[in-house]
């Protein structure tokens, strides 16, 4: 019985900052309480297993259930990629306005959009590449900027930012190599920090910063947004595979910007678990919109507010 009452305790967690940084006020904790709830309703009723890690960039607090558990990544494992190009670049190692022409040896399944284009005359710019990984997740194009960057080179950045769990260990479609658990893996607390040490400026300057944003920023079809206002701005990189789900990415709301990341496996149902990560991007959304328009008492102040004193 305690081993169950551990095992139980262990997969959530709401963390609030340590000394010295900014505190969660007590009533937002009992918005991040019921933000959990609507989380564990998520995971309990999904007939799989999920993991979800979410980091409030303002304030510091986190909200984490079963975070450290290792899932397949699917393309969001495109967000480090994309990270490493960056720093490379940054390091002057290459340049984004290198020009690539397209081999016919380049497509594989899934490349999506690059199948369509003239092998032996069609050229991007490296930044061109990373665009069709990030907002068409073409694997075709995601593998060109693996080998330009080396597959080891994304796993030593990922170690320097102390994401150990972490790890691109094969090109996309490679079948063969997943066959042989040879998987691109990470924790959904991992993702969520890739992505909170890209926004603090931990990885690249402003400026390269600000390009990687707007390259994760691009509409794509993914789950994170799904529910979400059209106009509001999210950078994210969704993933799927036979029976896995993810979503991660970063949601700019005003000054109460968040980080999530949700990851299935297991799944026999995927259209429930893409519906299940859709419901808890809404579900933080709503609590960070209110956070962002609310004084600290709570009261939220419109333009439009007309109500009597």
């Amino acid at each position: 019985m305690k081993m169950l009452f551990a095992i139980a305790f262990s997969s959530f967690a709401i963390a609030i900052p340590a000394v010295g940084q900014q505190t969660v006020l007590p009533k937002e904790h009992i918005l991040f309480q019921k933000l959990d709830a609507t989380i564990q309703s998520e995971s309990r009723n999904l007939d799989g297993v999920m993991g979800v890690y979410l980091v409030d960039l303002a304030a510091g607090s986190t909200l984490a259930s079963n975070a450290d558990e290792t899932f397949p990544t699917a393309s969001t494992i495109k967000i480090a990629i994309l990270a490493e190009l960056f720093h490379q670049a940054q390091q002057g190692k290459l340049n984004l306005n290198d020009i690539y022409v397209l081999k016919s040896s380049d497509l594989v399944g899934g490349s999506g959009i690059a199948s369509a284009f003239t092998p032996g005359t069609t050229k991007f710019t490296l930044r061109d590449v990373a665009a069709l990984m990030i907002s068409v997740s073409d694997n075709s194009m995601t593998n060109v900027i693996i080998d330009r960057i080396g597959m080891d080179n994304v796993n030593v950045l990922l170690n320097s930012l102390g994401l150990s769990h972490t790890r691109l260990r094969r090109k996309m479609m490679d079948v063969k190599a997943a066959a042989e658990g040879r998987e691109n893996v990470s924790t959904p607390r991992e993702m969520s920090q890739l992505l909170e040490a890209l926004y603090k400026g931990k990885v690249l300057n402003k400026q390269f910063t600000e390009d990687v944003f707007n390259l994760l920023s691009i509409h794509k079809e993914s789950y994170l947004p799904r529910l979400l206002p059209e106009h509001l701005r999210i950078a994210n990189k969704p993933g799927e595979l036979e029976g896995v789900r993810n979503d991660c990415g970063i949601v700019f709301t005003g000054k109460r910007p968040y980080a999530l990341c949700v990851m299935t496996s297991y799944v026999q149902h995927e259209r429930e678990a893409a519906d299940a990560v859709a419901r808890i991007s809404f579900a933080a959304w709503q609590m960070f919109d209110r956070l962002d328009r609310s004084s600290d008492l709570g009261r939220i102040v419109s333009s439009h507010d007309s109500s009597p004193p």
